[in-house]
């Protein structure tokens, strides 16, 4: 193994991690917890119309590959004359993604929160929206926090697909380097631990959220 090549290279990797990976993954979860929140309330909408609506759209994310919901927004929307640049095109599309997937999530935490919630919100005179505002979403989200974190951590991972639209992260960094040098294996393996090394940061982040929670039950 080429160490100093190693050595080297550690830095310009890392940085593309810091001002690629984690931005854009930051980015499009933010977004995508919104997109998320509006689906999961369409499926419990009382409209059928509407959790139709929340359905399709939960079953087309779900159903189709990542890359190719990338490679539609990004080499396929120009053909109908709308070009969107590298990185809102990932953004815009690594969103949709995370709203599909963190939605079943966000329906699922809402709905394990009991009934009697919604009862006792009515008993005190709260419309729905506002016992849903003020009574089962802070219940529904201490109860979403792994999951969605988890969500996050596998966005963080994901975010490499970026590189074939041309978005400067971390594994294209690697990429470019390796193509330049030729150290296909090493260049390739040292990505592979600094994502693993990411993961790891933020899964402890997970774990000290999580126990913060735990004096709220």
């Amino acid at each position: 193994m080429d160490v100093e090549l190693f050595l080297d290279s550690w830095w310009p990797i890392v940085l593309g991690g810091l001002t690629g990976t984690i931005p854009l993954a930051l980015m499009s979860f933010a977004i995508g917890l919104v997109i998320a929140l509006g689906v999961a309330l369409l499926r419990l909408s009382t409209h059928r119309a509407l959790r139709a609506a929340g359905r399709v759209y939960v079953s087309v994310i779900r159903g189709t590959p990542l890359l190719v919901q990338l490679f539609v927004i990004f080499y396929g929307l120009p053909t109908l004359g709308v070009t969107i640049d590298p990185w809102p095109s990932a953004i815009v599309a690594f969103s949709l993604n995370v709203g599909g997937y963190a939605a079943e999530v966000i329906r699922a935490a809402i709905l394990s929160v009991p009934q009697g919630q919604w009862e006792a919100g009515y008993v005190v005179g709260m419309s729905r929206q506002r016992t849903l505002r003020r009574i089962i979403l802070p219940q529904a989200a201490r109860v979403s926090v792994p999951p969605l974190s988890n969500t996050f951590i596998s966005l963080v991972k994901d975010t490499s697909l970026a590189s074939l639209i041309l978005v400067t992260e971390l594994f294209r960094k690697a990429r470019e380097i390796a193509d330049f040098t030729s150290e296909f294996l090493l260049l390739y393996l040292e990505a592979a631990i600094i994502y693993w090394i990411f993961c790891t940061v933020l899964s402890f982040g997970q774990d000290r959220i999580e126990k913060k929670l735990e004096q709220y039950v």
